[in-house]
């Protein structure tokens, strides 16, 4: 199975880590086995407790073409960099859960809610001494039993320099029904210490036990993570900066070729009632779950064009030039049979006929010869707003990638449609079969959650998120009469630059309706604790009595904290509650690599506080 990656910096830290790192630590704990094989060892601990086995370690992520160093990920959990021919770093290995779901054992959840579970073995943990004396006279003896399983590492773990990976190979051996290696100490410094509390010795032989593998799976992406850091030794790459992809890496190569076989002989199951021996997922397919976004950019890449369904403001549009900024649109609720397809003129010179291309499609291809690696996007919007000649017209182009039967379009161009539904536009015509069956179809809904997630992206004013926050789907929206105003999420987006040019709330009416538009002000004239009440302690217990939408305005407030000053902003937030902590945090940040760093190192601050105060309480 050659399938395991790691984690990047962004499924990690910031706005858009993964589930699992909104519940569980950052931190991981070392393995014995990684700390023989030179990985650094902390004194700090996971949260899972305070013995030797859980002092962490800090591990590779997924570094990026042209980045000079790895990104890491501490000892504590922070973000941080390393050079990438060093050796003392852990790998954290990642797996597509899908893909090993069906041979998961000992499936549960730990005291986060996380789902847990076991896949493969690996050497982790050095054996009590007294199982390591017989061990050892075994070995010497040659009584112990070989399993014929064995695990490879680099032969050279410390020297920075060394470009050529030599495999170092640690038999597996049986006793009792349990399987070890044998690894012979190396020193790398003077501190390296295993979770038993013995001191590494240079040249004495060590017993680790072979167990099987622990890992937490976040369930929205599908992605298993290990638990443990598992090996060290190996560069991330062979020269000091990174100058190619992650594929192409020595730690990449090392654990597809090596350690994907080494954690399991075999990839297969049995059936009891059959001789046969059934393969698990021999496609090699990936059965996570995808986005709208990755169905529109997955068929682009396979030159199958994609219908957008939606109702008017879902963002359609927006959709499409976010994938290329360069599409060429055409609006077919406006277009004549010469506009798509060109028209021919007389040349009386000649006596001669001649075709002229549409503006359209001179357009397309100019951007498509400027990036000729690139897709680039033809955008036929509102097509079912468009008459049925013109529908035929547009199922031609789609039908033959050609126009007028005689202009074929660029290799590189990608058809993308648009239209709203019947029931949603009084202006809408049925699409016909033909034209239908030829797209890929996707159905777009922007929710309240996706909406606030694309506000906190595109500098939405701070008040207007407050309030959709605060009243949801009642605010976002609200019906089309026909008469007056109504809400909707490009209207919202509409009134975010009117109220950040004119600051008067009332223009609002215009874009809105009055309802909506006075229900708005209403909320932005709640009494509010400000920012300077909190730097100077200027409120009282009493005051924390707000309302939900005063507390709404309270954090909107505070987004012009400086950074130096968040500690105490935090701490205020506390007192209202995690809901408008994360409220603030991503407001606050949009995305700003320090903010989010301040908020990461803060959430350590408080988990080093928790474990003072349990270590303080035990020791009493």
């Amino acid at each position: 199975m050659n399938n395991f990656t790691f984690l990047t910096k962004e499924q990690i830290f910031g706005k858009k880590r993964l589930e699992i790192f909104k519940k569980y630590e950052r931190a991981s704990a070392i393995t014995d086995f990684s700390i023989l094989l030179g990985g650094y060892v902390s004194n700090y601990y996971t949260n899972e407790g305070n013995d030797g086995k859980n002092h962490t370690g800090y591990w590779w992520t997924k570094t990026c073409l042209g980045d000079q160093f790895v990104p890491v990920v501490t000892e504590e959990g922070n973000k941080d960099y390393d050079n990438p021919c060093k050796r003392i770093a852990c790998a954290r290995p990642v797996l597509d859960f899908t893909l090993i779901s069906n041979d998961a054992l000992n499936k549960k959840r730990n005291k986060d809610g996380i789902l847990e579970i076991e896949y493969g073995e690996y050497p982790q943990y050095i054996v009590p001494e007294i199982l390591a004396k017989k061990l050892e006279k075994g070995y010497l003896t040659r009584t112990l039993t070989l399993t014929g399983k064995r695990y490879t590492t680099d032969l050279d773990r410390h020297t920075k320099s060394a470009e050529i990976f030599e495999a170092r190979i640690h038999k597996e051996y049986e006793y009792c029904g349990k399987k070890y290696v044998r690894v012979l100490g190396e020193l790398y410094s003077s501190s390296e210490i295993l979770s038993d509390g013995t001191m590494i010795e240079e040249g004495t032989p060590y017993w680790i036990s072979v167990e099987p593998i622990k890992w937490i799976i976040d369930e929205k992406t599908n992605i298993a993570i290990s638990k443990k850091l598992l090996f060290s030794g190996l560069q991330f790459y062979k020269k000091d900066y990174i100058d190619v992809i992650f594929e192409d890496t020595n730690i990449y190569k090392f654990m597809n070729k090596y350690f994907s076989k080494e954690i399991i002989i075999e990839n297969k199951i049995k059936n009891e009632n059959r001789k046969s021996v059934q393969v698990i997922n021999p496609y090699n397919l990936n059965y996570s779950q995808v986005s709208e976004e990755e169905i529109i950019k997955g068929a682009i890449e396979s030159n199958i064009s994609v219908f957008l369904h939606g109702r008017s403001s879902e963002g359609k549009s927006a959709r499409v030039k976010q994938i290329d900024p360069n599409c060429v649109i055409i609006y077919l609720r406006n277009a004549t049979p010469e506009s798509l397809n060109g028209k021919s003129v007389y040349n009386s010179e000649t006596g001669e006929m001649i075709d002229i291309k549409p503006t359209w499609l001179k357009k397309l291809e100019i951007v498509c010869e400027k990036e000729p690696d690139k897709n680039h996007i033809v955008f036929f919007d509102e097509i079912t707003n468009a008459l049925p000649s013109i529908q035929g017209i547009a199922f031609n182009i789609v039908l033959d990638k050609e126009v007028n039967g005689m202009w074929k379009l660029p290799d590189n161009a990608r058809i993308v449609a648009a239209g709203n539904e019947m029931n949603d536009s009084l202006a809408a015509n049925q699409l016909a079969e033909p034209l239908f069956n030829r797209f890929a179809h996707v159905y777009i809904e922007t929710t309240v959650d996706k909406w606030l997630e694309w506000a906190s992206k595109n500098n939405i004013h701070p008040a207007i998120y407050a309030y959709i926050a605060y009243r949801k789907d009642e605010a976002l929206r609200s019906k089309y009469n026909g008469e007056k105003p109504n809400a909707d999420p490009r209207k919202w987006e509409m009134a975010s630059n009117i109220l950040y040019k004119t600051r008067r709330p009332e223009m609002l009416r215009a874009l809105l309706g009055t309802d909506i538009t006075n229900e708005f002000i209403w909320f932005t004239k709640q009494k509010v604790i400000t920012l300077e009440d909190i730097l100077n302690d200027n409120y009282s217990e009493e005051d924390l009595n707000l309302n939900t939408g005063e507390k709404y305005m309270t954090v909107v407030g505070l987004l012009n904290v400086k950074e130096e000053d968040y500690p105490k902003v935090l701490e205020f937030l506390k007192k209202l509650g995690s809901e408008f902590i994360s409220i603030f945090n991503s407001l606050w940040t949009k995305d700003n690599e320090e903010r989010l760093e301040i908020i990461a190192e803060s959430k350590q601050d408080i988990k080093k506080k928790i474990r003072k105060i349990q270590n303080t309480n035990m020791e009493e």
